[in-house]
Order: structure tokens, then sequence, then C-alpha cells
């Protein structure tokens, strides 16, 4: 059995709940839609000997390691465009010839490549990134954007990620796909050089947070992708992102991901 934390939250409150999660240093968070219109619940996992103390109803669940994995028999490949597609690892699959595909085992990172903002973001990879650019994926996860860029003939890819999970898992999936990737648990703020493409799949406080780094590491003529944001709620992110523009907005089930510019 394993022990999972459930917290109880208003739609309009999610990112900030999921953003107090990922403070207390957890690796994955599972959204789960409630009997209750305009609640839903956020589940994951708290080392024992971490202090919760959030604003929403929450209650601990034990949960059968087995059981919680079940949603592996059901994942599916995804597809982004006519041409991308994400497949796990563990499902066979065959690709029509001509397309890219990104084999990922996400362990415990979020980036399968399903999610909204996941899919938003590898549809920017596929239209930004060119042969021979350098590319930064800030909050990697599963390394899916990073390992995408690679394969999109990025001359150098690169993520950072506080969770450490993400590193090895990362790693992996580099291995699995036949690309090279950078990847560490070092700060942006530590991260030399600017790059052509910044992708930043990361909720919203965390991208005010991280805002003049995210400029810093932009080149004068790159672009910054953010996503993660909510399509009704996301100015007050780009407003932190000034001086650069938004030049384009791409809207998936309620989120979107926001290209930006110098």
């Amino acid at each position: 059995m394993i022990r999972q934390l459930v917290v109880q939250a208003p739609l309009d409150e999610a990112e900030l709940a999921a953003d107090a999660l990922w403070a207390l240093g957890v690796v994955a968070i599972e959204e789960r839609p409630t009997d209750h219109d305009g609640v839903i619940e956020l589940w994951t996992s708290v080392g024992d000997d971490v202090e919760v103390r959030v604003p929403w109803p929450m209650r601990w669940v034990e949960v059968d390691e087995s059981v919680a994995d079940t949603w592996r028999q059901f994942a599916a490949p995804v597809w982004v465009s006519e041409r991308l597609v994400v497949s796990p690892v563990w499902v066979e699959f065959e690709a029509p010839a001509g397309a890219t595909v990104v084999r990922i085992e996400p362990g415990s990172t979020f980036g399968m490549g399903d999610h909204p903002t996941t899919r938003l973001s590898l549809a920017a990879v596929e239209r930004l990134v060119h042969p021979g650019h350098r590319v930064l994926d800030v909050g990697c996860g599963s390394g899916v954007l990073a390992i995408a860029a690679a394969l999109f003939g990025a001359a150098y890819s690169e993520g950072v990620d506080i969770a450490p999970a993400a590193v090895p898992v990362t790693v992996a999936n580099a291995q699995l796909n036949g690309v090279t990737v950078e990847v560490s648990n070092i700060p942006l703020s530590d991260v030399p050089g600017t790059f052509d493409v910044v992708f930043a799949n990361i909720l919203a406080p965390v991208l005010i947070s991280l805002s003049e780094e995210l400029k810093r590491v932009v080149a004068r003529t790159g672009r910054l992708v953010i996503s993660g944001v909510l399509a009704n709620n996301h100015q007050h992110v780009l407003d932190a992102l000034a001086p650069l523009r938004a030049v384009r907005v791409d809207e998936l089930d309620g989120w979107v991901a926001v290209e930006l510019t110098w």
C-alpha cells in the first residue's frame, strides 16, 4: 500500500493548490474530477517527514500500489500533429513513414504527452525548433520537450527541473530516443548563456517568480513559449514577462501556450 495526499480545490484555485504541492517537493500531481461542479482533486505522494499545511480541504488515502498504476493499461499514443506523436514505451506502436515519434517512460514525473499544456508545448517545438538551435526546457519533467527538440534537430538541448526524479528519467528517455539532452537540478539562475527557444510548461506563480531569469536566457532573436497557464487568466504572467511580447496564443481545453519574443 502507498499513502497518497488528496487536496480538493475550486477550479479557479487549482493552479495555486498545485503550486503549493510542488513547493512541498512532490514529483507528480494527478488531477481528478469530482462530483461537485467547479471542484477538482489533486492526488500526489508526499514523504512521511513532510508537514503539510494547505488552505484547502485535504485527506490521506491508502492506495494499493498495483492499482495506482492501472492507468498504464489505458495509455495510448498521443498525436500532436500529422507528423509528431508521443508514445508510452510499453505500448506497441508502429509509426507511419515520416512521423517523428517521442517514446516516453514518465516514471514519477510530469510529462507523458497527453496533458493539454504538454501537447501545446510539443506543437510549439515542432513549429519553432530548427536544426542548429539551442533549446532550453525549464521544468523538464520527463524530458519530453527537450527530447522532441533534439529529434527536430536542435544542436543543443537542455532541461532543468527542481524535482530530483526528473534527471534520471530524462536521461533514460533521451537514451530511448537516441538523442542527447543535458539535464540537471540546477536553478535557472545558474544556467549560462542564451537560447534560441526556451520552453516553460510550468504554473503561473512559478512563471512569475522566474520571469527575470526567463527573460535573461532568451536570445535577442529567440522565442519563449510558456504554458501551464489558463486561457482566461494569464495576463498577469505576460505583464511579468514584459518587455517580451506575445506573438501567438494557442488554446486547448482551457489551457494556453503563449509564444513571446523581444
